[in-house]
């Protein structure tokens, strides 16, 4: 068994496998490191793909589609390794990528999951949506990340380049430990995709570990993946798992109040969807309040189930004001006493 395994889930994406896999194989140290492609039952050909032009590389086949996190959870059942790596298809890996962050891991051995710099494949000295420099979210539980607020993205001049305590690692390059992954029974698959690695780490920092990013490894993300940026089933799912994040994780008694808050935000969100003629996506946000409330039973059983711990590595203040109406463009001008 080699220590690290990298664990790139599939669907439908033959191109991005035909193009970002080589490089993977390249810039990997096959001493420490397995790369293994999970498929989630694709139709696109990209099983035949790994056969004719990757037959080295372990397959593993998933029965069907199951999301993000149940792709996941089921292909890493049948992974043995110290260390996983949750790996993006559309990902283009830098030479000695996985060492940095391993030996990182090893000498602080109460990192339970931590992230390498994200920065973009198509502008390549610009941080990434998709976690840039170590995430974070705001007492609402909107996400953002140092290096990216909402949609502004910042160009990368080392002003990130410190190893740091965060609150969330992106999903699409995850350095996790194995056992703790297996502790806490893995990626939520209710969430199917999206929002799942920020409930992971809000409930491994629960348990006492810690999360963070290592920017002295860099990749870079195109970024989209299996579902456009434009999409209204990501809408729905963000909205939808969010707010189940929220009653999942949020400690105290106060976690209703934060939800009702979130909900009118939502709305807001919702209203502005409507009136820039984004009629689906607008939808989307309400189908996704009622799916909450529907499972809102599960929700609070599996709550009352798991440890809460104090907030930490949290914006104390609302991310959506300090954008849009007090003009914040970076992290950077975000104030540290703010976070808790």
């Amino acid at each position: 068994m080699k220590r690290v395994a990298v664990v790139i889930l599939n669907y439908n994406g033959q191109k991005m496998l035909a193009d970002f896999l080589p490089c993977v194989i390249e810039n990997t140290n096959a001493e420490i490191a397995d790369i293994i492609v999970a498929d989630n039952k694709s139709t696109d050909g990209s099983v035949a793909l790994m056969h004719e032009k990757f037959p080295d590389i372990r397959l593993i086949l998933n029965e069907e589609n199951y999301g993000f996190a149940g792709g996941y959870n089921k292909a890493l059942e049948q992974v043995e390794a110290e260390y996983y790596v949750l790996l993006n298809s559309d990902i283009e890996v830098s030479k000695g990528w996985i060492e940095p962050v391993v030996d990182f891991m090893d000498k602080n051995r109460d990192v339970a999951a931590c992230q390498p710099k994200i920065r973009s494949y198509h502008e390549k000295d610009k941080f990434e949506y998709a976690g840039a420099a170590g995430g974070f979210i705001d007492k609402y539980g909107y996400p953002f990340c140092r290096g990216r607020v909402f949609q502004n993205l910042e160009t990368d001049n080392g002003q990130y380049d410190s190893t740091i305590d965060v609150f969330w690692a992106t999903g699409a390059c995850m350095f996790v430990r194995a056992d703790p992954y297996r502790e806490m029974g893995g990626l939520d698959a209710s969430f199917f995709a999206h929002m799942e690695e920020i409930d992971l780490c809000w409930r491994l920092k629960n348990e006492g570990y810690r999360i963070c990013c290592c920017p002295q490894s860099t990749v870079f993300h195109i970024g989209g993946g299996t579902l456009p940026k434009n999409s209204p089933r990501k809408t729905f799912l963000n909205f939808r798992n969010n707010l189940s994040l929220l009653l999942k994780n949020y400690p105290g008694s106060k976690v209703h109040l934060i939800i009702f808050y979130r909900i009118i935000l939502d709305w807001v969100a919702a209203m502005k969807f409507l009136f820039d003629g984004c009629f689906a996506d607008f939808v989307a946000v309400i189908k996704a309040h009622f799916a909450f409330y529907s499972r809102r039973k599960d929700l609070m059983r599996t709550r009352n189930s798991l440890k809460k711990a104090p907030l930490s590595n949290v914006y104390n203040k609302n991310i959506v004001y300090q954008v849009f109406v007090r003009g914040v463009k970076s992290y950077s001008e975000l104030s540290e006493k703010d976070f808790l």
